[in-house]
């Protein structure tokens, strides 16, 4: 049903400035989108608006400068840093006689690439399928005309109508195999919250290095490349801290400046890892001259699913590159609760962990116990929570001093000095 980009497709990118903060767009970034769909930049039409042309977005005479480009290239794509409506993409299809893809499509286009996981590939068709759903008529008139022949008349349906029906079936068949999957994804936060494991959610721009900080802490061998959403779907491991105590680290995919809606629903159930975490740490590209704005992108997403008051440490990742002395400046003053690392050489990493451990700890209050031998399993249970900050054993018995958290504390009242 969906076109897949092959690798070696020739392409023209069109993007276009305008005085709206709002509606403006990164070339540079956009680029990186058309490569990481595996599509090859042939040239790059670039001009000016006040406000889009109702037609072609960019203008008769751009257009047809547009159509030019693809006769002289022989180019099969012509890709458009915005977002069309499927006028403006069936009208430039059929001046330049060349496939059209707006920068939600192509969005969704790398998602579908990238997903690997059952539930990935869900909601990746999920989206597809709504985005479908208000482009079906685009150039295709045979399908406003009514179905003929044997066993097809009486019904007085177009073929638009019965694809119409049909993705709507599809979309609520998906809807509620999302559900189950939602259902089992609670089942086991509820698991890890009895076993009193903490959760911590890696969250940020894409292409901020979260799946490299995720494999240098867990050592795990997550994909990981230089290009726009190499993550799709979240990964997670167990790790054990400097003090002792377990904790599961997520990996999640990458936001992006006007991520499109219908994404951002449809792996609801996979960013909900960052709702129910403990602890968000928000990787920034400490390399990139616009973090900020990818901060703010961030926040703005985070604010979406609903996550902003979550507590939130922000890491600045890959400070072996760029300016370190007025990044760093510009960093603080920006986020104040921060700390700096480097993925590549290790910098600050266990400094990162030992900030994460003091994070979880903070609401806990210290207590001192007396425990006596035969009831020693207490005193392994609080090892494995890694709470134990002093600990001397007697003939009596283990005096401790701890921080216990959930059901260990009721355990311990008994033992109290």
């Amino acid at each position: 049903m969906f076109d897949r980009y092959q690798a070696g497709e020739q392409g023209i990118l069109v993007h276009v400035d305008f005085p709206d903060e709002s509606s403006r767009e990164d070339l540079a970034e956009f680029k990186m989108l058309a490569s990481s769909a595996g599509v090859a930049t042939l040239d790059v039409a670039t001009g000016k608006r006040n406000t889009p042309h109702p037609k072609y977005f960019v203008g008769s005479g751009k257009a047809s400068e547009i159509a030019d480009m693809v006769r002289l290239h022989n180019a099969n794509i012509i890709l458009f840093n915005h977002s069309l409506s499927p006028s403006q993409e069936k009208h430039i299809e059929a001046l330049c006689e060349c496939r059209v893809v707006d920068r939600t499509t192509l969005i969704l286009d790398i998602f579908a690439q990238r997903a690997r996981t059952h539930e990935g590939k869900m909601q990746v068709e999920l989206a597809q399928l709504k985005h479908l759903s208000s482009r079906l008529i685009r150039g295709w008139t045979h399908l406003e005309r009514q179905k003929g022949g044997i066993g097809l008349r009486g019904p007085g349906e177009t073929q638009l109508e019965t694809d119409r029906r049909l993705l709507r079936e599809r979309i609520s068949n998906i809807l509620k195999r999302l559900k189950k999957v939602e259902r089992q994804r609670q089942q086991g936060r509820r698991l890890r919250t009895r076993a009193e494991i903490p959760t911590i959610s890696l969250v940020g721009y894409t292409n901020a290095g979260k799946s490299t900080l995720f494999n240098c802490i867990t050592n795990a061998d997550v994909y990981i490349a230089d290009q726009l959403f190499a993550t799709l779907d979240p990964t997670s491991r167990k790790v054990k801290l400097p003090g002792g105590r377990t904790i599961v680290l997520t990996d999640t995919v990458g936001f992006i400046r006007k991520l499109p809606h219908r994404l951002i629903d449809a792996f609801k159930a996979t960013l909900e890892e960052a709702l129910v975490a403990n602890l968000l740490l928000h990787v920034i590209d400490f390399s990139c001259s616009e973090f900020e704005e990818h901060l703010n992108t961030t926040n703005e997403v985070l604010e979406e699913l609903g996550a902003e008051d979550k507590e939130i440490l922000t890491v600045y990742n890959k400070i072996d590159q760029g300016d370190q002395v007025m990044t760093r400046l510009k960093a603080k003053a920006l986020t104040p609760d921060c700390i700096f690392v480097s993925c590549k050489t290790g910098e600050g990493i266990q400094e990162l962990l030992q900030i994460i451990e003091e994070r979880l700890n903070k609401s806990v209050v210290s207590t001192k116990y007396s425990i006596p031998h035969q009831r020693y399993d207490l005193v392994a249970k609080l090892r494995e929570q890694g709470c134990i900050s002093t600990e001397e054993v007697t003939d009596c018995g283990t005096n401790i001093e701890a921080t216990p958290r959930g059901k260990l504390v009721s355990l311990l009242e008994g033992f109290l000095t």
